[in-house]
């Protein structure tokens, strides 16, 4: 398998906390990468001399020159999203083709939709990994060409399709591309239980189960062979 595309991203903002969240934010989503922060417009300039940039998150106020007056400056400007605490420069911001326009405090799901419309579905893979969020207890996944969110809460089980899995939810089912193996890694281990080579359980979700299957949300789920000892181990002591 090829390594998955890293999209690099430089952070500009002269205050090291408003930095530190959109770093934070670039650092749980798998398609992108840290490539830089910098203070000031002309530490820009010179970092995208160096290097190739394809994402900036721009602050607007900055000392010597301002975020709009640096992109005015640029010939082949990497795709832009201002991030600024003022929203009286949205039109301004526009007609100089910024991608976004994002005003401070900055939510993540807000962060993440701009960076969704900077880069179109064909130039991120289609085997991304989930978004990570699991300080707020959710995950994204990429599904039906959108980002999807999934509480942890809201999982019943998850069911392997060969190259996808089916995350079954209380609020329904989201089908995404992903390896069986590779979200259990993902998945708090003391609330997810891997049951069959093919499933995946929320033990709290169980409502009953047997030497041979789970009863969750009316449905039953097997237990594989090679997995009955562990389990039937994990649930009798939760029991």
């Amino acid at each position: 398998m090829e390594p998955q595309k890293k999209f690099k991203c430089l952070v500009i903002d002269d205050e090291p906390p408003a930095r530190e969240v959109i770093r934070r934010y670039i650092e749980q989503i798998p398609f992108l990468e840290m490539a830089g922060e910098c203070s000031n417009a002309l530490q820009v300039i010179t970092v995208l001399r160096e290097q190739q940039i394809d994402l900036l998150f721009l602050d607007i106020q900055l000392p010597q020159m301002s975020g709009m007056e640096l992109i005015r400056t640029l010939q082949h400007p990497p795709k832009i999203v201002l991030t600024t605490a003022y929203d009286q420069y949205a039109v301004e911001a526009f007609e100089l083709s910024v991608v976004d326009y994002l005003v401070k405090p900055i939510r993540f799901e807000r962060f993440l939709k701009s960076v969704m419309k900077a880069l179109p579905e064909k130039e991120v893979p289609l085997t991304s990994e989930p978004a990570l969020a699991t300080n707020h207890g959710f995950l994204y996944f990429r599904a039906d060409r959108k980002m999807v969110k999934v509480f942890l809460n809201d999982i019943l089980y998850v069911e392997s399709l060969k190259d996808y899995v089916k995350i079954h939810t209380v609020k329904g089912p989201v089908i995404t591309k992903y390896a069986l193996v590779a979200l259990e890694a993902m998945l708090p281990a003391a609330a997810f239980l891997r049951v069959h080579r093919s499933f995946i359980v929320a033990i709290d979700k169980i409502e009953s189960f047997s030497v041979e299957e789970i009863q969750i949300a009316g449905g039953l789920v097997p237990i594989g062979k090679l997995f009955r000892q562990q389990v039937l181990k994990t649930l009798d002591m939760g029991a």
